[in-house]
């Protein structure tokens, strides 16, 4: 069964409702440190992010000084984000594009913002839908994953799923959609054990009741 317009409509009002506030939590004053923030909170919970990011952007407030840092600070500073290594390499490096090629100042295109290393389009979107021109629709696991079992698609490659919601929903509700998806899979619609006879939106979803078996 897929969702048709009419149901659609519906299914994002209730959103609304439910999740009117889509902010990210993770902290972060400016696009640096948002940009900063979502690269090391992959694989890692916003509140763990949060627990690294003061002593991070006190530390190296500005592309150039992340851009300069030692590796070695920079691990040592966010150790409990999870691959740190991976992720200290790709913080610098961007730092040093973005301070090199960029003058400093962050690129506030789909095109430039995913040159960058560790930044994909999941990353580049939630940069755009904050401070540039909104380009498509944000897709971590819990969008995949309820989106599937909301039928607006079938698709498990992110960037798939992206096209697909990106057909199916109206522009403007891109980027608060994926919010808003983030926070019911956090309460609602967890991967093993979703509570669909508690869900508001049950009588909409067509694997209501079987949701655990769509991933």
């Amino acid at each position: 069964m897929i969702l048709v317009v009419i149901q659609i409509k519906e299914l994002l009002k209730r959103l609304k409702k439910e999740y009117p506030d889509t902010k990210t939590e993770l902290y972060y004053k400016n696009e640096f440190e948002l940009l900063v923030s979502v690269v090391l909170s992959a694989q890692a919970t916003d509140k763990q992010i949060n627990k690294i990011t003061p002593g991070l952007f006190k530390a190296f407030p500005t592309p150039k000084l992340l851009s300069e840092a030692k590796t070695e600070k920079v691990e040592e500073l966010i150790r409990s984000s999870g691959y740190y290594r991976q992720k200290t390499k790709s913080i610098i490096n961007l730092s040093k594009i973005i301070t090199e090629k960029h003058k400093g100042k962050i690129p506030m295109s789909m095109t430039e913002l995913i040159k960058l290393p560790g930044v994909g389009r999941k990353t580049a979107n939630v940069l755009l839908g904050q401070y540039g021109e909104i380009s498509g629709v944000v897709v971590d696991t819990h969008v995949g994953r309820i989106s599937r079992r909301l039928g607006l698609t079938k698709e498990k490659n992110a960037e798939k799923v992206e096209i697909d919601l990106m057909k199916a929903l109206p522009k403007e509700e891109w980027i608060d959609y994926s919010g808003r998806l983030i926070r019911l899979g956090r309460n609602e619609c967890d991967s093993r054990n979703p509570k669909c006879s508690a869900c508001f939106l049950s009588d909409l979803c067509p694997s209501n009741g079987i949701a655990a078996k769509i991933k």
